[in-house]
């Protein structure tokens, strides 16, 4: 007889092509790790090289972050209307291409563009995969494949850690940069052998028509004028806000872009959803705030306050990495079992009782390497649950736009992080300045997760919202798309 797939052990019930799928994504997601945490390796060689003031430094792994709201949203559309697999190869290649042009650069300038293009490639990537992998997978198991997915960008950034012990002493740090044309060839080969997202798939087909999750935007020729300008302005506001051009008006310059992106919250959230694109973007952004100060700074931090050798600095990000990608593997698993809410706050909680004793050692490496395993794990680690949690907040139709906006805007957060913590670091101690910011964001993220915020405020202006469209075993029936986007 044969088993329910209830009483399959869980990686029974994911079919061979579903872990091809799942496979497929994850290389993708590996290389991004690759490229996109080379410039926090090479930062110290880089200032040295252009003569960089520690804010100028922090702000190249900032630039990053100024187009990934754009390219999360254009991509996320792309792979709502056209597909999940159009959308993933377009990723790739927009963030290989950006990579490779760092190599090239002549100066902060030049080097600060071509960091915007991976910003919007990463951005790209991350919806196009986690939507691509959740909607091919069955619901019960959906926790374990964000959590598995995300974990690869660990694999990445342990790789570039130890690709940048071989290559940066006898080749230059621009090498790293060179080796960013790889997954071009991984592109061309998941445009060719994937099948697409099962269940897009079957929602284009049920709808009998390809969905446009940018038509509240283009409605008429003079809203299409107004949200081009829009565009425009928050690029520029933000690009300002990052970079040594906009200095003297970074308040104002912050308030015309926040202004911008709400508005754009607004339209695509309509009358029913704007109320969650907000407080969705509110709560990533902190979480963006407590874990990127580290990402962007440890290795600068072991280098200048511990003076740690190169392969002490590798050794180190070896722990990190490591903890990272376990805490996703357990996070999937957790996340499945008591929810993806209760885990990720749950886990965040306990992630405070590291953060300080990490900033705390000194000269002992096996220990500060340990602590760290243990903070990323429950810290960086949890946040595997991130395309999981977000997504089941979107009906599939609108989810790789609403995915690709909100995580890229929260994202801005990540922009923020390394500059204030260079900031901070000019009044006390950097691994101090990194410890307040990661243990003050990560309290904020653990109520806004804990007390489901974003869908109790939700409630408020759409109270026939489904609780989570990724758990929905059967289509479920969902409010016209007109409601939705107002």
């Amino acid at each position: 007889m044969q088993k329910s797939p209830s009483t399959l052990p869980w990686y029974r019930e994911v079919s061979g092509t579903q872990w091809k799928s799942f496979f497929a994504a994850w290389i993708g997601y590996v290389l991004d790790g690759f490229d996109f945490v080379l410039i926090t390796l090479v930062l110290t060689e880089i200032s040295d090289d252009f003569g960089l003031s520690t804010v100028q430094a922090a702000s190249l792994i900032s630039g990053a972050f100024i187009t990934r709201w754009l390219g999360g949203a254009v991509l996320g559309a792309i792979g709502d209307r056209y597909g999940r697999k159009i959308s993933m190869v377009l990723s790739i290649l927009l963030y290989s291409l950006g990579t490779f042009a760092c190599g090239f650069a002549w100066d902060y300038n030049s080097l600060f563009v071509a960091r915007l293009a991976i910003g919007m490639g990463m951005a790209g990537e991350y919806s196009a995969s986690a939507t691509y992998v959740m909607e091919s997978w069955p619901a019960r198991v959906r926790s374990r494949a964000s959590g598995f997915l995300i974990s690869g960008f660990s694999v990445g950034s342990v790789l570039a850690a130890q690709v940048y012990n071989w290559v940066v002493p006898s080749l230059g740090w621009r090498w790293m940069f060179y080796l960013g044309l790889i997954p071009i060839a991984v592109a061309l080969w998941m445009r060719r052998a994937l099948p697409e997202a099962e269940e897009w798939t079957a929602d284009v087909a049920e709808r009998d028509a390809r969905p446009n999750p940018f038509r509240p935007l283009f409605r008429t020729p003079r809203l299409a004028l107004v949200n081009t300008v829009l565009v425009v302005a928050a690029t520029l506001s933000l690009f300002l806000v990052f970079s040594p051009g906009g200095e003297g008006l970074v308040p104002v310059l912050s308030v015309v872009a926040g202004l911008s992106l709400a508005a754009f919250a607004v339209q695509l959230g309509g009358r029913r959803g704007w109320l969650l694109y907000v407080s969705m973007i509110v709560t990533l952004f902190f979480a963006f705030l407590y874990s990127w100060p580290i990402q962007a700074l440890l290795p600068t931090y072991l280098k200048t306050e511990l003076g740690y050798t190169t392969d002490q600095v590798t050794d180190v990000l070896y722990f990190a990495g490591f903890g990272t990608m376990a805490g996703c593997w357990a996070a999937g698993f957790l996340g499945d079992w008591i929810g993806a809410k209760k885990a990720y706050a749950l886990t965040l909680l306990a992630s405070l009782a590291f953060v300080y004793p990490v900033f705390a050692v000194k000269d002992d490496l096996l220990v500060l390497g340990c602590l760290l395993f243990l903070l990323q794990a429950t810290s960086f680690g949890i946040s595997g649950l991130l395309p999981r949690y977000i997504g089941g907040h979107f009906p599939t139709a609108s989810r790789g736009a609403a995915l690709g906006f909100t995580y890229n805007v929260g994202a801005l957060g990540g922009a923020v992080a390394p500059v204030l913590g260079a900031h901070l670091a000019s009044g006390m101690d950097l691994g101090q300045a990194l410890a307040v910011l990661t243990f003050g964001g990560t309290v904020i993220v653990a109520l806004l997760v804990g007390f489901d915020v974003p869908a109790r405020l939700n409630r408020l202006t759409d109270p026939d919202a489904q609780k989570d469209y990724l758990a929905a075993q059967e289509p479920a029936a969902e409010p016209e798309e007109a409601d939705r986007v107002g």
